[in-house]
């Protein structure tokens, strides 16, 4: 344990991220609607999010190289935390739609700060070890404070302000836990193309869950709070999806390591599409059935991202996971980008539950191409399966900290 005592604070400063960046989404959503913006304009919200996000991804290893950590850091945070504070002065939806663009750039740098920062001084015999607390950290951060909002409340300055001083808290451990700063990750290498080559499924798995997951990250509380439940219901409404998916993951992901990958998926997407469907259909306003049917849901939804990738892996070589990983995390992105704009004009339309008819449709025509590609393409052999691993969407390098696990896994 010793040898991750210098990776302490850069932990804390993740889980206070991770909470800061899961409370901001839902309640982007929820005093959206109290200021009378429609769910089109909450949606490009997402939309502008995931574009800042992105763009992120593929810039700020360049800002880490020119100036390194603590101070790439320290300028994404004061960033960020201006913005956070600038909703709370600019109430209108265009300009909250280009402060969620700026968000999403920050806080993508600054995942990729403390990952490229956490991968740099791990020892290969605790990368498991930290990956689990990193998992553990974003569970119990992003679930925690979800139950900010009804405690402080959606209306007036204060929850803007208690955000603020989350992301300007991350700053203390990052500046004063380890003095020392590790050289910048090198350049990820971008070849979307290649990606695809490798796994034409996992690609297209990425981008479903980016429709999807984004869609409903974004849009859940808009929806939970339309059939009539209250804001501590709401938090208590993505905070159980969470959980279901958190529960669930590692279990699915030990079967996909002894089965066939693709049965795996499609096993989870009818689930996830099934509950989906449930939640459209039959769980109606009832507080408890909506409460039940979205802990599967989340059960299901939420690891299709990881067992997609673990699929694309498999048909990697070692050389190639960085570029893959960063690849499907840029799939997924793009993904995200449509998911919100696009299930936002279907819940206008067609009332709350639609939501949950969108993402039905997406995980109706994933399950078609899952079939297709099992028909023109050999599974893995299972010698060559490498081991699953949870990934989170928080940056490029958490990819890079997951490979060598997933790389260790071949050679046991």
């Amino acid at each position: 344990m010793s040898s991750l005592r210098p990776l302490i604070p850069l932990l804390i400063a993740a889980a206070i991220l991770l909470g800061g960046n899961g409370v901001q989404g839902t309640l982007i959503a929820l005093r959206g609607a109290q200021e009378g913006f429609t769910p089109a304009s909450i949606g490009l919200m997402g939309t502008a999010y995931f574009a800042g996000f992105l763009i992120g991804c593929v810039f700020v290893v360049r800002i880490l190289h020119a100036v390194g950590h603590i101070r790439a850091f320290a300028a994404l945070a004061a960033m960020a935390a201006s913005g956070t504070l600038l909703l709370a002065v600019l109430i209108d939806p265009w300009s909250w739609t280009a402060i969620r663009f700026v968000s999403g750039f920050c806080f993508s740098g600054l995942f990729t700060v403390i990952e490229s920062w956490i991968n740099s001084g791990v020892e290969n015999r605790d990368r498991a070890r930290v990956l689990a607390i990193y998992r553990i950290l974003d569970l119990g951060a992003v679930t925690g404070s979800q139950f900010l909002i009804p405690a402080v409340g959606a209306g007036g300055f204060a929850i803007f302000a208690v955000m603020t001083i989350m992301i300007t808290l991350s700053l203390v451990p990052v500046s004063l836990g380890d003095r020392s700063n590790p050289k910048p990750p090198d350049n990820v290498k971008f070849d979307l193309g290649r990606a695809w080559m490798i796994s034409p499924l996992g690609a297209i798995g990425c981008i479903s869950v980016g429709v999807t997951n984004s869609a409903f990250r974004m849009l859940s509380p808009i929806y939970a709070q339309q059939i009539g439940l209250s804001v501590a219901d709401v938090a208590a409404f993505v905070s159980v999806s969470i959980v279901g998916g958190a529960l669930i993951q590692y279990p699915l992901g030990y079967i996909s390591d002894k089965w066939d990958r693709r049965k795996v998926l499609i096993a989870t997407s009818i689930a996830a599409l099934a509950s989906a469907l449930a939640l459209a259909l039959f769980a109606g306003s009832s507080r408890p059935a909506n409460f039940a049917v979205v802990f599967v849901f989340g059960a299901f939804a939420m690891p299709l991202y990881s067992l997609s990738a673990a699929h694309a892996n498999d048909r990697a070589r070692p050389d190639e996971y960085v570029m893959l990983n960063a690849g499907l995390m840029l799939f997924y992105s793009i993904g995200a980008i449509f998911g919100p704009f696009t299930a936002s004009f279907v819940m206008v339309a067609f009332g709350p539950h639609a939501l949950f008819l969108f993402i039905s449709a997406i995980y109706a025509i994933f399950i078609l191409i899952i079939l297709y590609r099992m028909g023109v393409r050999s599974s893995v052999p299972a010698e060559q399966r490498g081991r699953f691993a949870a990934l989170l969407r928080t940056s490029l390098v958490f990819g890079r900290l997951a490979g060598r696990v997933q790389r260790r896994g071949k050679t046991d």
